[in-house]
């Protein structure tokens, strides 16, 4: 299976507690991992993943983007240029790949995803999880903000399986960057926004408590489904544990409802797997 992640560079032991628990949950499935890096992140933890990757046995491609790529694109700290990467991953990524999940490194995986990697698109250039479905919040605000007035849903792109072969077609650049140059003020989770502008008719919608569970909505989960959602069914059933929000688990003073099962995973990541010389090469 290929997983794609954009990061920058201090976001690497982030995503190898997410590759760790992936590769718990997918014991025998093999990996091919591919990272999108603005072309001037070159550091030591750079070689770390590497190192990480090769003693979990997943292959690791790192694929450096021009620096410029969205250099007029709204940013942050909180959301820098490398979230824009995910939109145009299709023109970097090997030309014969047909499908390859995104993932961001704020989660956990709890359950195996093969079936879900092997989903049929239906003609849809992505599929993806609609926390608002669920939740309800804000549907007609987001619709009247982007624009896309005959779109139900607005989806979390921080977990997007990507039909490559169709999005090569239909997904072009330059209208990436005329959305943005045009709608820059009203976006508020940049990336998100223009995919769900954009192409959020063209995504096949899968159910969040199985595939983007969203941290913060645990007793919302549970209420709308009857109690069944407990913490015993999230971590036998649900398959993406995501961390949304600006607080993190990884920071000391995270104190949510499932700090403490992200917190082991990073230890075990540390103890089994950084701590382990690193693999013979040739």
């Amino acid at each position: 299976m290929n997983l794609l992640f954009s990061i920058t560079d201090n976001y690497v032991h982030q995503l190898e507690t997410t590759l760790f628990s992936i590769k718990c949950n997918n014991v025998k499935q093999q990996f091919d991992v591919y990272v999108l890096l603005a072309d001037t992140e070159n550091s030591d933890n750079l070689a770390d993943l590497k190192s990480f990757c090769q003693k979990l046995d997943m292959i690791l491609h790192l694929i450096q983007i021009p620096n410029d790529t969205f250099s007029k694109a709204p940013k942050s700290q909180r959301y820098p240029q490398t979230i824009y990467y995910r939109l145009i991953a299709q023109n970097f990524l090997p030309q014969q790949m047909d499908r390859i999940l995104y993932l961001d490194c704020d989660l956990l995986c709890l359950n195996p995803f093969k079936d879900f990697y092997k989903s049929d698109f239906q003609d849809n250039l992505y599929i993806a999880a609609s926390h608002t479905e669920s939740i309800k919040i804000g549907r007609t605000f987001n619709k009247i903000r982007l624009g896309n007035y005959d779109v139900d849903n607005y989806f979390n792109s921080g977990v997007l399986l990507m039909n490559l072969k169709l999005i090569r077609q239909q997904v072009n650049m330059a209208d990436i960057y005329h959305y943005i140059d045009s709608n820059s003020l009203q976006l508020f989770l940049p990336d998100q926004d223009v995919l769900n502008a954009l192409y959020g008719d063209k995504i096949k919608s899968v159910a969040d408590v199985l595939y983007n569970y969203d941290t913060r909505y645990f007793s919302a989960y549970k209420l709308l489904n009857g109690g069944t959602t407990d913490l015993d069914w999230v971590v036998q059933n649900t398959v993406f544990l995501h961390f949304c929000g600006q607080g993190k688990p990884w920071h000391k003073s995270y104190s949510g409802k499932f700090a403490a099962l992200y917190k082991y995973y990073q230890w075990l990541a540390q103890r089994d797997v950084l701590a382990y010389p690193d693999p013979v090469t040739d």
